[in-house]
């Protein structure tokens, strides 16, 4: 990402790596589901200075810290960690602030500042929103590989990709220790903004790898905390690796779905049995033919791989509107039809925003080692062995001490905290939460029936939040709001109005 008022053009936010091409479709990253990166339109200095970002008209606080990129070395490299203060409307806690904390590992938070301007809108009437780009992201340093363009990936059949050889160019084009960019020493850059700008407590609220974050920051610094919310949960004893068998559960769900949806299974009674005609026919190879390109409809060679088709339908459960158009998808590529794919594939291809310098720097120390011991135990599913093909090629080369075991120890922890999970996620599933409220005595964990990943952006969960941080307990919680339906119906074609579904179904109730 480009510093300061030299803002991203449309062009380079369309660009995507080869390296990050093969992540998007089988290694580790979490995204956050529903939020679209923005940009900065002004240069942050040390204080306060003014600064907008895009999809906001409110004139927001801007600043950077300077910190040692080596803490061990304070007189050494120093990097400048940005954040951005969403001030509140009506400041009646000016001691203290939420600090919301990205998902990734790699994604800015800053760049998501109007998502979560949305999801806090009643948190910010009393206080200030903190966002601060974790190091190896957005402003903050940023640990980036650029490459080939979106529409070049389309043509690009990455089986033959040399992932060594990127992830050695990606490495050899970056200045920084890679080393210093882990989560711990990521929490004391968090540390000196808070002390920066003078809050006393924090909120926090962490979304997938962000969860991680807030989890560390109960352990290392629970005199500056007031409450917490993990969305999406990662917990310290779990690998964000794992999440090839979270992946695996939400394709089972999918299909379990649209059999249970009487339209659905009429118009696709053999979804399952085409997803594995597809699959096992691009296992063998790859399939050329010509397309559209999804983003200017201008017409290119399609080199549909088993890495592109399993990607893009992997990125289309994490949005129940784009989860809803899958059968069809899925039922078009059995016809040797890859448009509706590539439409989904368009949808959801940058909306990420990954850092993947940062996003290796991370899993390369904290899930890497515990990941390969458990999965070369058992019988892996095609997501965990492509992300263990991957990451075995990468972290050789990304050098980084492994955390001690001491790192996936679960948190102790009796600060209120609310845990939100959502039943169809294809990340992070609800047994994670379960995992993570091992050991916190002031908890409750709250499952979302209807919701993907990312809970309090798509129900009343955000409500809850705010809940939470006003009274400062969760003991009156309750998850009554989140058990309302809101279910998607499945498109039956490419035209079909969501709202015929549930009139026939109705319907066939009546009769």
């Amino acid at each position: 990402m480009l510093q300061g008022s030299r803002t991203r053009s449309a062009q380079a936010r369309r660009r995507l790596s080869k390296l990050a091409c093969l992540a998007y479709a089988s290694l580790a990253f979490i995204a956050i589901a529903g939020l679209t990166p923005t940009q900065v339109k002004a240069q942050p200095q040390v204080g306060d200075e003014s600064c907008y970002v895009d999809g906001l008209s409110d004139r927001l606080r801007c600043g950077f810290v300077n910190v040692p990129e080596n803490y061990s070395e304070p007189d050494g490299k120093q990097i400048q960690i940005h954040y951005v203060v969403l001030p509140a409307i009506k400041p009646s806690f000016t001691q203290e602030a939420l600090l919301a904390i990205a998902g990734g590992p790699g994604q800015s938070a800053i760049e998501n500042a109007a998502g979560f301007d949305r999801i806090f809108n009643k948190v910010r009437q009393q206080r200030d929103i903190l966002l601060i780009d974790q190091r190896g992201t957005g402003l903050s340093s940023p640990l980036q590989c650029t490459g080939e363009s979106f529409e070049g990936t389309l043509a690009f059949d990455e089986t033959d990709l040399d992932i060594a050889a990127e992830i050695q160019k990606c490495r050899d084009g970056l200045t920084a220790d890679v080393r210093q960019y882990g989560s711990e020493t990521a929490l004391k850059d968090f540390e000196a903004v808070r002390t920066h700008l003078g809050y006393q407590k924090l909120h926090i609220y962490g979304i997938s790898y962000g969860s991680r974050m807030a989890q560390l920051y109960m352990r290392h610094y629970p005199e500056a905390i007031a409450t917490v919310t993990l969305d999406g949960v990662v917990p310290m004893q779990q690998s964000v690796l794992n999440i090839g068998d979270a992946i695996a559960r939400a394709f089972k769900l999918l299909f379990e779905d649209c059999q249970n949806n009487s339209l659905c299974h009429q118009q696709f009674g053999q979804l399952e049995t085409e997803f594995n005609q597809v699959n096992q026919q691009l296992a063998k190879a790859p399939m050329i033919s010509q397309t559209r390109d999804p983003l200017t409809f201008e017409p290119t060679q399609l080199t549909m791989t088993q890495n592109k088709f399993m990607g893009a339908i992997r990125m289309a459960l994490y949005s129940t509107n784009v989860r809803a158009l899958l059968p069809h998808a899925i039922h078009q590529a059995a016809q040797g039809n890859f448009q509706p794919l590539m439409g989904l594939y368009a949808l959801t291809v940058n909306s990420t925003g990954m850092a993947m310098g940062m996003h290796a720097s991370v899993v390369c120390a904290e899930d890497w080692q515990r990941f390969k011991a458990q999965k070369s135990a058992e019988q892996a599913n095609y997501f965990s062995t492509e992300m263990l093909k991957g990451i075995d090629q990468t972290c050789p080369i990304w050098d980084m001490a492994s955390v001690d075991d001491s790192f996936s120890a679960p948190i102790d922890s009796d600060l209120p905290t609310l845990l939100l999970s959502g039943e169809i996620d294809p990340a992070t599933p609800p047994s994670w939460g379960e995992m993570a409220m091992e050991k916190l005595t002031n908890a409750k964990h709250f499952i979302d029936p209807y919701a993907t990943h990312g809970v309090a952006y798509q129900s009343c969960a955000n409500e809850l939040i705010a809940q939470l941080i006003s009274s400062g307990s969760v003991e009156k919680l309750s998850d009554e709001c989140l058990h309302k339906d809101v279910s998607r119906n499945f498109y039956l074609n490419a035209n079909t109005v969501e709202q015929l579904a549930n009139q026939a179904d109705t319907q066939g109730a009546t009769q």
